[in-house]
């Protein structure tokens, strides 16, 4: 039973597809006797119009194979005597007996009546009707332009990028840009009888018939260059009869739409040809590195080649085939008189070369390019030009780029070897293989084989060290002494860790950083890929424009850009926002806070200790009383956190509740989860907003808008330009936004950035170290230019891991923002002092000249009165008595230990007062901080700019008590 069971179903697959071999020949037989295909029969009334059309059809197809010169009843019976045929050796005819299909040939073809017809009228009508109903709209395809690739250009005007939609990597050019000779190759090379056909040409669809039933393998489709465009466009890639029947249609009726000239350049335009291109303009680009305008005829006709299979004819992957394609399009072309024997001959000993990949678009910036596509995909005045070949004039400074991306890199690997930590898995490759084959190829230059082989090799672009290749390896003596080549031509000694020397090999590729010594030989030093992470941006104060961004080591290693869509804990970046709150209530930078021991109340009433709140310095000192400037300078968290005990409001929570709503209007988030431990950083924030805060106090409260697309233009027209708007927060002031200003000029000049001091009269800043050195932060700015930078552990699988002890915002990334400083100084804006309070600021100030207040080479602005007298607010918090015993006693401690500034590391988030290191509940987590703690948890992914990239850290927005639980 179980085998007349199976043999019922294949005998169903069988009828099936013989049904659909008859509904794709009815719509055939239409095509070549009708002037206008019906779409719908009736399945009763209709069956013997379908059979006369068949029968039509079938003489249609005689005449076309008279014309080919092939006897189909000897094709046929030569069909039925091979094994092959009956078996479904083509994919094409596989489930059907070929017998059938001849009982049917007899039927339809020789006019026979047939007893017993293998062919039932009604199920074919009935799969016609099902098949061709709901066509696309050919006519949108008329005078429309296809989607692709918008042009993104520097600042400089030159182009490094591109951005377009899945599968649209396409630059539309009218065909009249296109040279004759490229049209005449495509068209020769994929439908030679393009300009006389009406959408079907039938002597190819009879040749592919041929084609598939006498040979296996991938059916041939004898698809004109209309029918194409329409699977292309219309009906997608599918092969399957349903797809073939709809395209014909459609192929038929687009020629009665649009003109052969018209549909050709829709051909040039969306044909793929490798190489992630869409369109000829694309693929020169991408082999030749030209404009299609700029194609040679032996260009065009590989091109043309490529069409039939971008990867089996490759000419990279395959040499071989793609030259056999090659001379098989020029040879079509001289038959059909559009080259002469002599132009063949002269472009087949042409044969073109390719331009490598690492020389496409080597330009840094792809975190960047990267965004730019999303800004034109969420800012609402962006959509319209999501899609479409536009030139995008964006911020990019392309120096500043190259140099934010090398110290990035830079940094990263010093922070790994001076931690310990480098972890080397090996050369990038090994060149061996091809250096065999260089050596074994003629070659006209003079390059050594090496130097050919690691030009050609297809490393990341962009990572800014430079690729080297060992060449020779071990001295006469015995010693290990290494030299590598790079792609200039140099040969240099390679230093490096010792381990790591022995364990290359003769031809590996590696990265190196060429140290160039004052009158001494330069050297490589050895660079390995780092596992820690980092992220730098540079936005431009006035105008919001972002003018550097690398969100990541490399975007060819991980797509995640960590300027927009990581969200990490800023630690001490953020104090500023809480000082900045103080300022505006009219505390003065003089003003003295206690830098001592404090427990607050949980904001939701409670009496379970647990639930209160007392933090503790990073050092777990304590300060006494000092000024305002002293704990901004020296990051001290609990003189931070006394600030909310009667600083900025009556209560804790009341004072909290203004820097939160601080922190919303300057955008630094889009809501502020109410709890104490904000103050210090704890709550997760993107370097992107970060940096914007900072540029606004630059400003003086002024806010940019950051963004990376400054102008769109089509056709040599602006169709969009960016407005610059600052606009003013009214949460606080310009002298409130001054004094802050100067209390971070501060940080640099004596606190926890003193390392670079010497650029105190320049910038100002903040470092920022988070709880267990899991993550460190410098964000600083100058008159023009304001510069964030993160580094810290992705930890995306699942294990947390640290920086480690020490590791602080002062020591791993404050090296890094200073060489992006001194890039933006030779790059954008020469270096200068930094600005003094504007004519509003001025007004509410006074200046140490009228009031004394000057603080080493800094000038103190209090402000002012209604007299025009400095406010003392010396003594707001704290009494003159205690205010004078807290003056003795730290003279007596600093006498007794003095030294420099402590290292930034500032929030070792505190002893509570149940004896451990925390700042939340120990074990048991309910009320207000469980709340919060689930909240952010579930709240991560819905909180992420974008999710299509690789996943974020598990941690990186979870509550703050994560990582005490587990």
């Amino acid at each position: 039973m179980r085998w007349l069971q199976t043999s019922n179903e294949l005998w169903a697959e069988m009828d099936a597809v013989l049904v659909k071999i008859f509904a794709v020949a009815l719509t055939f037989s239409q095509l070549a006797t009708e002037p206008e295909p019906r779409t719908s029969f009736d399945p009763t009334a209709d069956q013997q119009h379908v059979i006369n059309l068949l029968r039509a059809g079938c003489e249609r197809m005689k005449r076309a194979f008279d014309v080919e010169a092939i006897n189909i009843d000897d094709l046929i019976a030569t069909a039925m005597d091979d094994p092959e045929a009956t078996s479904g050796g083509n994919v094409a005819f596989r489930g059907i007996n070929i017998s059938d299909l001849h009982v049917a040939y007899r039927q339809f073809c020789k006019n026979e009546t047939i007893a017993n017809p293998v062919v039932n009228a009604e199920e074919v009508i009935e799969f016609y009707n099902r098949t061709l109903a709901d066509l696309p709209d050919h006519t949108r395809l008329k005078g429309g332009r296809l989607p692709g690739a918008s042009e993104v250009l520097d600042l400089k005007g030159e182009r490094f990028g591109e951005v377009h939609e899945r599968d649209q990597r396409r630059v539309w050019v009218s065909l009249s840009e296109i040279p004759v000779h490229v049209q005449q190759a495509f068209v020769a090379a994929e439908d030679k009888r393009f300009y006389e056909h009406k959408g079907i040409d039938e002597r190819a669809l009879v040749r592919s018939f041929i084609g598939n039933l006498t040979q296996a393998g991938r059916p041939q489709g004898g698809s004109t260059i209309t029918q194409q465009v329409v699977k292309n466009l219309l009906v997608g890639d599918e092969l399957s009869y349903e797809r073939k029947m709809r395209e014909m249609v459609l192929a038929s009726r687009l020629e009665r739409t649009l003109s052969k000239p018209e549909i050709l350049e829709l051909y040039l335009n969306s044909i793929f040809l490798g190489r992630a291109s869409s369109g000829v303009e694309m693929a020169a680009r991408s082999y030749f590195g030209k404009s299609a305008r700029d194609l040679t005829l032996s260009e065009g006709a590989l091109l043309a080649g490529i069409t039939k299979g971008p990867n089996y004819f490759s000419p990279i992957r395959n040499v071989d085939r793609a030259r056999e394609r090659f001379r098989y399009v020029l040879g079509r072309m001289q038959d059909d008189g559009a080259i002469t024997a002599e132009q063949n001959k002269q472009a087949l000993a042409a044969f073109p070369d390719i331009v490598p990949d690492d020389q496409i678009d080597r330009a840094p910036g792809s975190y960047f390019a990267d965004y730019v596509a999303r800004e034109l995909t969420v800012t609402s005045s962006l959509s319209a030009f999501r899609v479409g070949s536009y030139r995008i004039q964006s911020t990019l400074q392309p120096d500043l780029q190259q140099a934010t991306e090398l110290a990035l890199h830079e940094g990263l690997a010093n922070y790994e070897k001076n931690a310990g930590r480098v972890e080397f898995h090996g050369p990038e490759l090994n060149l061996s293989a091809a250096i065999r084959r260089a050596t074994a190829e003629p070659d006209s230059s003079v390059n050594p084989s090496w130097l050919r082989a690691l030009k050609s090799a297809r490393l990341p672009r962009d990572v800014q060290w430079k690729a080297a290749v060992v060449i020779e390896k071990g001295g006469t003596r015995g010693n290990e002494a290494i030299r590598v080549g790079l792609a200039d031509g140099r040969t240099l000694p390679l230093s490096g860790t010792a381990a790591i020397l022995r364990s290359l090999k003769l031809h590996d590729v590696v990265w190196v950083h060429v140290v160039e010594g004052k009158g001494k030989t330069a050297r490589a030093e050895l660079r390995v890929r780092p596992v820690v992470q980092g992220a730098a941006v540079v936005i431009e104060n006035k105008t919001g424009r972002i003018l550097a961004m690398a969100g990541g080591f490399s975007y060819s290693g991980s797509q995640l850009n960590r300027v927009t869509q990581s969200y990490r804990q800023p630690g001490s970046s953020l104090k500023p926002l809480t000082y900045l709150a103080a300022l505006q209530k009219g505390l003065q930078p003089n003003t003295l806070v206690r830098d001592q021991d404090i427990t607050l109340p949980p904001i939701q009433a409670s009496k379970r200790s647990e639930d209160y709140w007392s933090p503790k310095n990073y050092d777990s000192s304590s300060s006494g009383v000092i000024t305002l400037r002293s704990a901004l300078e020296n990051s001290r968290n609990l003189a931070t956190v006394n600030l909310l005990d009667g600083g900025i409001a009556s209560t804790a929570p009341a004072s909290l509740d203004q820097v939160c709503a601080l922190a919303v209007e300057l955008k630094i988030y889009k809501e502020c989860e109410r709890y104490y431990p904000f103050v210090l950083g704890a709550q997760p924030v993107r370097p992107i907003d970060l940096a914007q805060f900072y540029a606004t106090i630059a400003n003086e409260g002024m806010r940019p808008s950051p963004h990376t697309i400054e102008a769109i233009e089509q056709n040599g027209n602006v169709v969009y330009q960016h407005s610059p708007a600052l606009e003013q927060v009214s949460g606080a002031d310009r002298a409130s936004f001054y004094q802050l200003k100067t209390l971070l000029q501060g940080v640099v000049q004596r606190g926890t950035a003193h390392r670079i001091s010497s650029l105190a009269p320049y910038v100002a800043g903040k470092t920022g170290t988070t709880d267990d050195e899991n993550d460190t932060w410098f964000a600083g700015f100058s008159n023009d230019v304001t510069v964030v930078v993160w580094v810290g552990y992705d930890n995306a699988d699942g294990r947390r891991r640290t920086l480690g002890s020490g590791q602080t915002g002062a020591s791993v990334a404050l090296p890094i923002f200073e060489p992006i400083m001194q890039a933006v100084w030779s790059y954008h804006a020469p270096r200068a002092l930094l600005a003094p309070p504007s004519p509003e600021a001025r007004g509410l100030l006074v200046s140490a000249g009228e009031d004394g207040g000057r603080r080493g080479n800094q000038t103190e602005y209090l402000r002012r009165d209604a007299n025009g007298k400095a406010v003392d607010a010396r003594y707001a918090l704290i009494s003159r008595r205690e205010g004078g015993e807290a003056n003795a006693s730290t003279t007596r401690s600093r006498r007794q230990n003095s030294g420099p500034v402590p290292a930034d590391g500032e929030v070792q988030f505190d002893r509570s007062p149940w004896g451990w290191d925390g700042w939340g509940p120990r074990q048991r987590d309910t009320g207000r901080w469980n709340d919060w703690r689930d909240r952010a948890y579930t709240g991560r992914e819905r909180d992420m700019e974008r999710n299509d990239g690789p996943r974020t850290s598990p941690y990186e927005r979870r509550s703050p008590f994560f990582f005490f639980q587990q």
